[in-house]
């Protein structure tokens, strides 16, 4: 989930330097009118798809914007990327299914990446603002369609998109109408470092019980540092669904869920699933716990159609 910098750090950033390239974060980073532009759309005959260019922070953005093949005003989502170089999704098993029953998808190369410009990656750094922008600018491009429907526009994502979605739902002037998210941290960036330190999450399987408590204990004595998405989570009026694998080498996924838990005992609309022995990654297209993927579209589409 995270970028192993080590030794590699400084001669990393000598590089950035030599090349002009910036690893500049501001918090001031926002993307209030992203000038979304729109090709035709082209008929792929269970869906029509669309190029979209979006600009933000003076970077401009490129995605596909898949729409049913209905004519009318669409609930859509925007697909946040984990961690790394990402381009957008393709029309394969999360997205076709969606579509297919009347829910557009929006998905982009993350910036730096693919047809996008701008540098990558800076959320494998903790750095959240400019992805968290770019999130928003998605949300708005759609927002501007006659054929979407407005108010019910939602996030999905899986790993880091956890932070990021957070910060971003956080910072829209409209909130979007729905969140979903697979093996999203709830617990803050220094957590997870120690966590995935601990546990091996570059290492292959699932995570041993005995190396699960030794994180556990570990985390517990570093404590809470670095971004922290729980203030911005504790904003979510709207429906939120989760999905964990209690076997997570990344993410310390019972912890997550636990925080979870506790805000939707006070209230909020949270559906949170832990599967037993599935590891981070239940979106993979071998997922960790088969029944992960499906599980997302059918609450997608249930909260997209509500009302």
């Amino acid at each position: 989930m995270r970028t192993k910098w080590v030794a590699l750090a400084g001669a990393a950033s000598l590089l950035l330097a030599a090349c002009g390239s910036s690893t500049s974060d501001p918090a001031s980073a926002r993307c209030n009118d992203p000038q979304a532009t729109f090709g035709q759309p082209v008929d792929e005959g269970d869906h029509h798809e669309v190029g979209v260019e979006f600009t933000c922070e003076g970077a401009k953005l490129a995605g596909t914007l898949y729409l049913p093949a209905k004519e009318g005003r669409h609930p859509a989502v925007v697909w946040v990327h984990g961690s790394g170089e990402q381009e957008r999704l393709g029309y394969g098993s999360i997205v076709a299914p969606l579509v297919q029953q009347g829910v557009a998808v929006f998905s982009y190369d993350k910036r730096g990446v693919g047809e996008s410009a701008g540098t990558c990656c800076p959320g494998d750094d903790n750095h959240f603002n400019l992805l968290a922008a770019d999130a928003d600018g998605a949300v708005l491009a759609l927002r501007s369609r006659e054929d979407i429907d407005h108010a019910r526009v939602g996030f999905y994502g899986v790993s880091q998109a956890g932070w990021v979605v957070a910060l971003a739902n956080a910072r829209l002037r409209e909130p979007v109408a729905f969140t979903a998210l697979a093996s999203a941290p709830v617990v803050t960036t220094g957590e997870e470092a120690v966590w995935g330190d601990v546990a091996g999450e570059d290492d292959p399987g699932p995570l041993p019980a005995a190396k699960k408590a030794e994180a556990e204990q570990k985390i517990e004595e570093a404590g809470a540092s670095g971004f922290d998405p729980l203030p911005y989570i504790k904003k979510l009026e709207t429906p939120g669904l989760w999905l964990f694998g209690d076997a997570d080498r990344s993410i310390p996924a019972d912890r997550s869920a636990a925080l979870l838990e506790d805000l939707k005992q006070k209230g909020k609309s949270f559906t949170i699933t832990v599967y037993p022995g599935a590891g981070h990654g239940l979106l993979d297209t071998t997922p960790s716990a088969p029944e992960a993927p499906g599980a997302l579209v059918a609450w997608i589409l249930a909260t997209a159609n509500a009302g």
